[in-house]
């Protein structure tokens, strides 16, 4: 062992005056005249592309082509996501869950139908047509306006416009002939034909459902249309109404969460504190700031049913007018103020 080193005998080479460790890397006689041998290759220029922006000189597709493309890109989601908005699977069943049990009256309709019975029996009261059933059918507190239709609007306009905020999807819509008014258009039609859909489509289902099991004439036909047409109206104001809400919480916010909880607190919490005051103040006027009650109530006048509210009905007309157009009007401020760059 060498004095001061840690070094053994055994890793001296002493006939060669070189160390193990010198030996291995080469560091002694010889490694001067080393020389690195670099490939030789003639170099070549490379080829500069003129990567400039050119101008489109060709013809733009139609207005109306590009905005399909947005309603396209939703609608056809529900069904495919190749090529479309991708929803969750557990989405989809939900949805096709609530439209499934939007159709349940009529195979009850149906079997109803090969039951003996004459008019103002009990089965007759239960799944023929009047206009209790078929305000029942779209504004019935349970179990559409209870779970389904809230549910169903909750998952279609969660991510409609959140997603787009958090992706920077704005900014490829925006960079390209698509002006802001198309956008909030195409998405609101959007959402609009989904539950429209669901809801509108389950009712007419069921009327003419009822119309062909009972073998009506077209004398019933004609009898009854206009409470059918009300309903259809009732249907469509519904469906605006929860398009318009659930759109303005989606563009508030860059979480699809905030705009499925926000819109099921506002239906399910204005419902729970306008009965609270009713029970304990003996009193409806609050129903007013209900989105169901004032549809409910407005559906109500629509099929001549007696009005089960003590407030004037103008103010449930005017409540509705009020949250669409503040809704409406938070939607088109969103859009307006998103950038053309991920936010």
């Amino acid at each position: 062992m060498l004095e001061g080193f840690d070094i053994s005998d055994s890793d001296i080479d002493i006939a060669g005056k070189q160390t193990r460790m010198e030996v291995a890397y080469g560091s002694g006689d010889g490694d001067e005249e080393l020389t690195a041998v670099v490939a030789k290759r003639e170099a070549e220029l490379g080829t500069i592309f003129d990567q400039s922006y050119k101008q489109w000189e060709g013809i733009l597709g139609p207005r109306w082509m590009r905005n399909y493309s947005i309603y396209r890109h939703h609608v056809y989601g529900i069904f495919t996501s190749k090529g479309h908005r991708y929803y969750h699977p557990f989405v989809r069943l939900t949805i096709l869950v609530i439209f499934l049990a939007s159709l349940a009256p009529i195979p009850l309709l149906f079997f109803s139908s090969l039951l003996p019975g004459q008019d103002g029996d009990f089965l007759s009261k239960m799944w023929g047509i009047n206009r209790y059933n078929l305000w029942g059918q779209v504004l019935g507190y349970f179990p559409r306006n209870l779970c389904m239709w809230p549910l169903l609007t909750a998952l279609v306009v969660g991510g409609m416009i959140s997603d787009d905020r958090k992706n920077g999807t704005s900014a490829l819509y925006f960079s390209r002939p698509i002006n802001r008014f198309d956008y909030t258009i195409m998405k609101y039609l959007s959402v609009f034909a989904i539950l429209g859909f669901v809801i509108v489509f389950s009712y007419f289902a069921y009327y003419t459902s009822a119309i062909v099991f009972r073998g009506e004439s077209w004398a019933y036909l004609v009898d009854t249309l206009p409470i059918f047409l009300s309903g259809i109206i009732a249907g469509i104001i519904l469906v605006m109404t929860y398009t318009s809400l659930g759109l303005a919480l989606s563009s508030i916010s860059q979480s699809r969460f905030f705009a499925a909880i926000g819109f099921l607190s506002i239906i399910y919490g204005t419902k729970i504190i306008a009965l609270l005051i009713e029970m304990q103040f003996d009193t409806t006027i609050m129903y007013i700031l209900s989105p169901y009650d004032c549809l409910a109530h407005f559906g109500q006048f629509l099929l001549g049913l007696d009005l089960n509210y003590e407030h004037p009905l103008g103010f449930s007309v005017i409540s509705l007018i009020f949250m669409n157009v503040i809704s409406v009007g938070i939607l088109v401020s969103r859009v307006s103020s998103m950038e053309v760059t991920r936010e």
